[in-house]
Formats: structure tokens, sequence, C-alpha cells
């Protein structure tokens, strides 16, 4: 009972600086009270790179600007052909492993198949506990759901979660939700993509379960709208200097979001969308303004 009405308050807490050195606003994990930087790491595309130390050596620079810059969640699966091993094995070398929450997805049928895949990813990631396990686009979810509470019960993963990429599958995540098995839910949020201030915002932060916005720039096509124009003057009201930082914090200034999960393999870009978890956030009003500028594009 009391960490349920923990967990409540933290809901309601503003958002703050992970610490008095750094800017980075967090927000709690609804079910632990837990603090999470609101900008995390996706690895698609980005962290599928060779095993060379030249091919590798700008996605280091990224991990360790990512963990330097306030950054914590760094999100993976297997079916981001090695970016699990890239993670893990630059970790190790950086000697910053512990310092990150590592999460990753279960995404295969069976259950033992999703044994030997989650075995495989704590294996390439190298860690021996995951933070966050997520069941990856709802495959065989019945099967491995049971998997993943044994797991946490036996600590070798800490939260359990589901993910999906497209609206088509909301119905399916808040049907999910609602069971209150899970502890996270992930699943594509833009600004070109609002689907889901409709419901399953809402539904998420009434039944305390914390979000990864994942596709924060609809797969770049929001940088191709906006090629060869300049962002707004009135985004400085908001502390915003690039477009990567006004889509970001469009995402970043909805209170039912926990962090979002841009991937990037540049060092640049990294430390642009960094600044989008620091100093003001867009409010309603504002919201409601970059969305319809947006739309006139």
């Amino acid at each position: 009972m009391l960490q349920a009405l923990a967990a409540t308050s933290l809901l309601a807490m503003p958002i703050r600086s992970i610490a008095e050195n750094t800017a980075m606003a967090v927000r709690p994990i609804p079910t632990s009270g837990e603090l999470l930087p609101v900008v995390g790491l996706g690895t698609y595309q980005s962290f599928d790179v060779g095993s060379g130390a030249a091919a590798r050596e700008p996605v280091k620079e990224v991990l360790r600007l990512f963990l330097q810059q306030g950054g914590k969640l760094v999100d993976s699966s297997p079916m981001y052909g090695p970016a699990e091993s890239v993670v893990g094995d630059i970790a190790a070398e950086l000697g910053i492993s512990a310092r990150l929450f590592m999460a990753t997805k279960v995404w295969t049928s069976g259950r033992e198949a999703g044994i030997r895949q989650m075995e495989e990813s704590l294996r390439r990631m190298k860690v021996e506990r995951m933070d966050l396990m997520q069941i990856h686009n709802l495959l065989d979810w019945k099967t491995h759901l049971d998997t993943l509470k044994q797991w946490k019960a036996a600590g070798r993963i800490r939260y359990i979660g589901i993910t999906h990429y497209h609206s088509g599958a909301y119905a399916e995540l808040e049907r999910l939700m609602k069971t209150k098995e899970f502890d996270f839910v992930q699943f594509n949020y833009s600004i070109a993509e609002r689907e889901a201030e409709e419901r399953i915002l809402p539904l998420a932060r009434n039944l305390a379960v914390a979000v990864i916005a994942n596709r924060p720039f609809a797969a770049a096509s929001l940088f191709s709208r906006v090629r060869g124009k300049k962002v707004p003057g009135w985004a400085e009201e908001f502390d915003c200097k690039s477009w990567g930082q006004f889509f970001l914090k469009y995402i970043l200034s909805h209170p039912a979001v926990t962090c979002a999960i841009p991937a990037t393999g540049k060092p640049q870009h990294l430390l642009d969308n960094m600044m989008a978890g620091i100093g003001r956030f867009p409010d309603a009003a504002m919201r409601k303004r970059m969305a319809e500028f947006m739309d006139k594009l």
C-alpha cells in the first residue's frame, strides 16, 4: 500500500534534474519510483556496425557522451543485428555497464526459444540481470509473460514491458496494459504520429505504466519536412535550438511519457538530442501551436 502511494505521489512530481551538476530532466518509473532521464538511446540500425575498432569508434563515442550528458536507458533488441553485442562490448570496455539502464526484448515464438534468446541477450549485453525485458511487437506474449514473471521473481530482470511500433496495435496494447502485469509500454509517438494522445497515453498515466516513446522522428521523415527551414523564433520560449530538440521536446512535454529513445550513431546528433531534456518544456498551449505549425508544412 505504501509503495503504491509513493508511486502515485511521484507521478505528480515535476520533471527535475538528475543531479546537481546536470540539467537533464528525469521522470519516475511509476511501479517503483526509480528515476530515469527523459532522453534515452535507441540502437536500431545505428548500432548495427561491424566488430572492427574503426566501425565502432563513432558509437563508442556516442555511448560515452550519452552517459556523460546524463543519459541512462539504452534500448536494444535481438532483431537489431549485432546491436546488443555492440552495446555490451563498448559498455564493458568503457567500464559503464553498471551505470546504464539496459533494456532489450524477446522476439521469437515458444517458451524454450524465448529463454534461449533472453539468455543470449544477457550474454551479449554482458549483464547478469537485465533492467528491462520487453516482449517485442507482442510476439507470443502469453508464453513469454509467464517466463518474464518467473525471471522477475528470481531477480534476473527488474522490469517487464511490451512494445509495438504502429497505431494499429494500440487496442491490443491497451488491453494488456489493463491487466497491470507490465511496468513499461513502448510505442511510436512523435509530433507526426500523434494518435497515442487520444487513448493510450492517458491510459498509461491513469494505470501508472511507464512509457517509452519510439520512432520520435517518425523514421527521420520529420527532418525531410523541415529541410531548408529555420526553427521558429518562438521555440526559444522552451529552450529549443534545433529541429531535433523541437521534435523531442514535444514528446517529452507530455506528462505520460517517461523516456524517448532517439537512435543515433553520430556523436553530434547525440549531443543535440540530449539537449532536448534540458531547460523548459512546452506547455499545453505551446504544444498545440507546435502541432499546428507542423501540420501546415
